[in-house]
């Protein structure tokens, strides 16, 4: 007996442990009332008939899988020791633990339970006999919930019991290890309080925009801080993203003259679509340069041949559909990028730039 004694308590302990290391995202804590109705199959030396009873519980809902639960019972049943015969009231209470393989409207569990029980016994002679006994129970049943606040219930339980049987005629009893019972309970289940319901999983936050790792316009400013964006490529900026000058590189002219080569056409037609696409609309000065080579009387006729030559290239942007306002202005020498007295530096001196003016 000690053994079975001893399993029991394991059981209930592993069981317990268990509730602890549930799943803590359950919400249903609720506290309960369960009145049941018994049926009682008596076994072992008993020689009972079968018999009925009833009980209570009061319990708690631990968590997704747990419920711990405190019941009474008294339960009745007649029996046939030959020369005695009578009846016999079982009175008791268990803590139970229940384990539940899932929760929903249909919830199967497996339950165990120890505690103890009052046996007292009456027969035919009008003699009675009472004893205390140490109980466990282990079985299976589920619920069936038809509403929040009640669930239908039914389990069905092996009984162990360490009380004596009952003296026959003789006045002799016959002392069993454990005697065996079966027994059915079936019931229901009123929970106090509203049923929480399952919070709505929050959707992921979308993905921040890290604008302050992007530069869309590869202008030098990250996105944040861009009050320009969308800058034409090459432009030069200022701090806060916007063009200050673009420098039109490849756009030359034909021979002493403010005629445009079919190589600058295709480049001002790669700016055009940049000025175009740009949110930027502030007015837009088209300045022309020449470089500085010899006499001092080529020095005016660079002047008007810078200023002809940005006039040429302005019109052609405005055929173009640019809508911003352009204004030519020829610089002629003034303003140098590069030294005069090399081609190379020559070269880079007879530019056309686009120059962004104020508000």
């Amino acid at each position: 007996m000690s053994k079975r004694i001893l399993l029991a308590l394991g059981l209930a302990g592993t069981m317990t442990v268990g509730a602890a290391q549930a799943d803590e995202t359950f919400l249903d804590d609720r506290f309960y009332v369960a009145p049941f109705g018994s049926y009682l199959h008596p076994g072992g030396d008993t020689k009972g008939f079968d018999g009925w009873g009833a009980g209570m519980a009061i319990g708690k809902i631990i968590n997704e899988y747990f419920n711990v639960e405190l019941r009474g019972f008294w339960q009745n049943y007649g029996n046939e020791i030959p020369g005695v015969g009578g009846h016999t009231d079982l009175t008791g209470g268990t803590v139970d633990v229940q384990y539940y393989f899932f929760r929903d409207a249909f919830s199967p569990y497996a339950v165990l339970g120890v505690g103890g029980m009052n046996t007292s016994s009456r027969t035919d002679f009008g003699t009675g006999r009472q004893q205390s006994s140490f109980i466990f129970e282990a079985g299976v049943g589920a619920t069936y919930e038809l509403h929040d606040n009640f669930l239908l219930r039914g389990d069905v339980r092996y009984r162990g019991n360490t009380a004596e049987t009952l003296p026959n005629a003789a006045g002799v009893s016959s002392s069993n290890d454990v005697l065996n019972d079966l027994v059915v309970n079936l019931g229901f289940v009123i929970p106090f309080g509203e049923k929480p319901q399952p919070v709505a999983e929050a959707p992921a936050p979308a993905p921040q925009d890290e604008c302050a790792s992007r530069d869309s316009d590869h202008d030098g400013v990250n996105d944040c801080d861009d009050k320009c964006p969308g800058t034409v490529k090459a432009t030069k900026i200022d701090d806060q993203g916007c063009p200050i000058v673009l420098e039109l590189r490849g756009v030359n002219f034909k021979y002493d003259s403010a005629e445009l080569t079919p190589a600058a056409k295709d480049i001002l037609d790669g700016v055009v679509e940049q000025l175009l696409a740009f949110p930027e609309k502030r007015d837009i000065e088209v300045a022309g340069y020449a470089s500085d080579e010899g006499h001092p009387n080529k020095k005016l006729y660079n002047l008007r041949l810078s200023q002809r030559r940005s006039e040429s290239v302005a019109r052609y942007l405005k055929a173009k559909g640019v809508t911003n306002k352009l204004f030519a202005k020829g610089y002629g020498v003034e303003y140098p990028i590069a030294d005069n007295s090399t081609e190379e530096g020559r070269a880079k001196n007879r530019r056309v730039e686009l120059r962004w003016m104020g508000d």
